[in-house]
């Protein structure tokens, strides 16, 4: 009876020292109804890591994923194809580009100094892209691991202790499918051929990256052209939560049907509606991995970063800004700085963003004008806005000029764009390509644009100037335009500048005046612990109005990293903060200013 009795109280201690993780079993039901980890939901600030064998060329056209060099030599890129005959030599191969991945100058320790400077919560790293190559000492990667073929060195696994030492939640990404494996050449074999690979390959692999580090975030991709219960998503899930515990989280990247994990929208104008969390994934510049071919205006700069992620959590997400380190395993030092940056922002303005929530109002928007000459129409933005201050999503733009063909005869005129546009010359409808689509979702990189293009005819004479004005709209995600013509006397082509004038006058600006329109959120709302924040991306000459019910009279109200409250009143539906006693020394930080209010109701 008495060790009965014992038996029983060590058993009441251990649960309360060691209290049992709640275990999920593989059905849907199951999965979707457990709770995600409070931690994630307040963390909102993680970093992504792409390093692999594509660091090394880390080449591409200047919109395109570095990431992605295997799969362009694949489908014969010849931006790609090119670089390599040229640097490399005719028969070198992508193999050939793992000894070269020597990672000479790689720490993970100062990767993970970054990383906590830059106020990050978690970090991703890329385990396995969809080359196949391995970052950890896989079995089931003989060759073509790090520890095997180039830096000989178990980069996981370093990374992982370092990230942990600095309280940095650690996270993998891991490509399901891969393009250059002998069971399955994704994208080149049929899809149906996959499950063996999926049996025998990607299954224990994943066990076996998963079961070693433990992560805390799982991140995986690749899913798009096979459903849920092809990939044993419910299986390999449930495994996930039970070995980690209930710290652990999915993204929602586990094929059709799946419809679990926190969304992961890539590159974005940061505005998501769910109640699930969300993390929107983006590089700092056009790619995840480092592309050298890459021009500075492709990167955010400190504001535009800063303003981003305000704007993201404001919305009720965060973002997972991406890392592409080079070859030899340095962070880039403008990607260095964007982080640090970002940092410093932080350290003055955490409290509206750490555990915060959304508001009733995700902020206040304006519309916002760009114009300029553009010297032909031409663009493909991907996933990125035209120039400051365009929002990336729901703009538009007009182009306006005169055409001078070269030639006197029927012109064909076609257009390629995504969303839509209209193309009218001396006050002719040409093409009419202004259909809806349905918003745009897909995880899939770098996709293809959907409209094969519409085209018109209109006869034209020889060097005569004739009125042309274009219009586009984009909606969501993917954005591109490129206008061509041809003739009996001319081979099709992308309309030139030389054939492109801003005005009436043959000696006027070659190209065509461009308005670029776009609302742009200018103000971000937080609440936390029962207070307002409201996050300005502009500092206010006199007054910050705010259009938001009036607080009750003994309102407090300051700004976030300066000493004392601001004045303040309530006019015809405005709140209005004063400034104009704020001193230039006085101003805390750059780019973004968060103005507390206490105890809003």
């Amino acid at each position: 009876m008495k060790k009965i009795f014992l038996l029983f109280l060590f058993s009441m201690i251990s649960g309360l020292l060691f209290p049992q993780q709640t275990m999920v079993d593989t059905t849907w039901e199951s999965l979707r109804n457990r709770p995600y980890p409070q931690w994630f939901k307040d963390a909102k600030l993680g970093v992504f890591i792409h390093w692999g064998i594509y660091s090394v060329p880390s080449y591409g056209s200047a919109e395109s994923y570095g990431e992605w060099f295997l799969r362009g030599l694949i489908a014969g890129d010849k931006t790609r194809t090119d670089f390599m005959k040229t640097h490399f030599g005719e028969n070198f191969s992508y193999e050939d580009f793992a000894p070269l991945f020597k990672a000479e100058l790689f720490d993970a320790g100062e990767w993970a100094s970054i990383f906590g400077k830059a106020g990050a919560k978690y970090i991703i790293l890329v385990a396995k892209h969809h080359d196949g190559y391995c970052l950890w000492p896989s079995k089931f990667a003989p060759g073509w691991n790090s520890m095997d073929a180039g830096p000989k060195r178990d980069i996981v696994g370093e990374v992982s202790e370092a990230v942990r030492k600095h309280d940095i939640r650690f996270g993998l990404y891991y490509s399901l499918p891969e393009w250059n494996n002998p069971l399955h050449h994704w994208y080149t074999d049929h899809n149906d051929s996959i499950h063996t690979y999926i049996r025998e390959h990607m299954i224990p692999q994943f066990k076996e990256v998963v079961g070693t580090y433990k992560p805390e975030v799982l991140f995986t991709d690749g899913e798009w052209f096979h459903t849920a219960e092809d990939w044993h998503a419910r299986e390999l899930i449930a495994w996930y939560y039970n070995l980690v515990g209930e710290d652990a989280i999915v993204n929602d990247r586990w094929g059709h049907g799946a419809d679990i994990g926190f969304l992961t929208p890539e590159y974005s104008s940061g505005s998501l509606k769910t109640e699930r969390p969300w993390a929107e994934v983006r590089g700092l510049g056009r790619s995840f991995g480092l592309n050298r071919n890459e021009k500075l205006d492709a990167y955010m700069t400190s504001t535009e970063l800063i303003h981003f992620f305000a704007r993201t959590v404001g919305n009720g997400g965060g973002i997972t800004i991406n890392v592409g380190p080079a070859a030899d395993g340095k962070i880039p030092l403008l990607q260095q700085e964007r982080l640090e940056q970002l940092g410093k922002w932080l350290n003055v303005n955490e409290e509206a963003i750490y555990g915060s929530e959304q508001w009733i109002r995700n902020g206040e928007e304006k519309e916002v004008l760009l114009k300029r000459i553009d010297p032909q129409i031409d663009f493909n933005w991907v996933r990125n806005t035209p120039g400051f201050p365009i929002s990336e999503d729901h703009f538009s733009a007009v182009w306006e000029g005169y055409i001078q063909p070269e030639f006197s005869e029927e012109y064909i005129f076609s257009a390629l764009a995504d969303d839509g546009m209209k193309l009218i010359i001396d006050g002719k409808l040409i093409i009419d390509q202004w259909e809806n689509h349905a918003e745009e979702s897909e995880s899939e990189a770098m996709r293809k644009s959907r409209n094969e293009g519409l085209s018109g005819k209109i006869k034209l004479k020889k060097e005569q100037l004739y009125p042309i004005r274009i219009e586009y709209y984009e909606s969501l995600q993917n954005a591109s335009i490129s206008l061509f013509w041809q003739s009996k006397s001319q081979e099709k082509e992308v309309v030139s500048q030389k054939n492109l004038l801003t005005g009436q006058n043959v000696s006027s600006e070659k190209g065509l005046m461009a308005e670029y329109r776009s609302m742009r959120q200018h103000i971000a709302y937080t609440i936390n612990h029962g207070n307002l924040y409201a996050i300005s991306f502009e500092w206010p000459d006199t007054f910050l109005e705010l259009p938001i019910p009036a607080p009750e009279k003994n309102t407090k109200i300051s700004l976030l990293g300066r000493d004392g409250y601001l004045p303040w009143h309530f006019e015809n539906g405005l709140l209005k903060i004063d400034v104009t006693n704020v001193k230039f020394n006085e101003m805390p930080c750059e780019s973004a200013w968060t103005f507390k209010i206490e105890n809003y109701k």
